[in-house]
């Protein structure tokens, strides 16, 4: 089985599984309804993101039957990214509470870090910050973050998809240049083409929603591939943080305001910025297609120089990050309408 065949194969699938997801959602009312809190009008189906996780996984186990993937990283992305796939799909069919959540998400992202090795050394110009243990725990906690955020910023259609597909992708074509081998390149990818699949269906205006099932897999998923890719050598952690800046910077300011302003910030509500600028532009199309622009034009070649040039990591971090923070300020993220 050719690469080419199997990146049309993920794809097939995902957009398949995602269009059963979304049959079966329509005869079980399985329905996003619209409230105060909501940025979409209409009555949508979700749990779309299924299709993601079935398609992803069942390449990935071909890649590691077929010799091209570590066992490390089948068990860190099959076994963790299920635990949280299923408690996402169980929280889609009725409400989970956030302290069981939690634990799972907790407890994939343990076991992980485990499969994968622990946490890696971190390299920041000519200082480094030895792995351990401590670097362990802030590392689940960051992947409990990472696929947290990924639930929060999936509110309006097609950005978390475009996203997944911008940060997989960007740190696929920098692994690519760098000289990387397939091993590394080729999850990344099947990542991409996984949520092409499903963004069909869900890029604006959504047929269904992606659902916790596949924003809280993607999230971590992400995560295991960057900490794969930075204990193997083949990218730097910074450009990994650099391409998920926009969600990185939208999540965390919000997530500081309400909790400055003494709110419930683990309940639903719709100020982020991405939000707050879909109901300025009355377009959930262009937020996507901007967030696109900034990731293209602007992070990327940021995230870029951070791998080839170790030396200019910090002015990469401060050029990706200011300008976001800056602008998540001024659309008022986090602040009542």
């Amino acid at each position: 089985m050719t690469d080419v065949f199997l990146v049309l194969l993920v794809f097939t699938l995902s957009w398949a599984v995602t269009g059963i997801s979304r049959y079966y959602a329509l005869r079980c009312s399985l329905l996003d309804v619209p409230n105060e809190r909501s940025s979409h009008t209409i009555a949508t189906p979700r749990g779309g993101g299924l299709g993601i996780v079935v398609a992803f996984l069942l390449t990935l186990f071909w890649l590691y039957v077929t010799g091209k993937l570590p066992l490390t990283l089948l068990l860190a992305t099959g076994v963790g990214g299920s635990l949280v796939a299923a408690i996402g799909y169980m929280d889609d069919h009725r409400p989970v509470k956030a302290r069981w959540r939690l634990v799972v998400h907790f407890l994939a992202a343990g076991l992980g870090v485990f499969w994968l090795g622990g946490f890696p050394d971190i390299r920041f110009g000519s200082y480094i910050i030895s792995a351990g243990w401590p670097l362990s725990v802030a590392g689940i906690v960051a992947l409990v973050w990472m696929l947290n955020l990924f639930n929060f910023m999936d509110g309006i259609d097609g950005l978390a998809a475009t996203e997944a597909i911008f940060i997989a992708g960007g740190a696929a074509l920098i692994s690519f240049l760098s000289g990387n081998g397939a091993e590394n390149v080729l999850p990344c990818l099947l990542l991409v083409v996984s949520s092409l699949g499903f963004l069909l269906w869900n890029f604006p205006p959504a047929r269904i929603f992606l659902g916790d099932v596949g924003s809280g897999f993607l999230g971590i998923v992400l995560g295991f591939l960057a900490i794969f890719t930075v204990s193997s050598g083949h990218l730097p952690l910074w450009t990994w943080i650099i391409l998920s800046a926009v969600f990185l910077v939208d999540a965390s300011v919000t997530l500081l305001q309400r909790m400055i302003r003494r709110e419930r910030w683990y309940e639903a509500h719709r100020s982020h910025a991405y939000q707050r600028l879909s109901r300025r532009l009355h377009s959930h199309l262009k937020v996507v297609l901007a967030v696109g622009a900034v990731n293209i034009l602007w992070l990327f070649p940021l995230a870029l120089v951070a791998a080839f040039f170790p030396p200019y990591t910090f002015w990469c971090l401060f050029f990706a990050f200011t300008p976001l923070i800056w602008g998540a300020m001024r659309l008022g993220a986090g602040l009542p309408d």
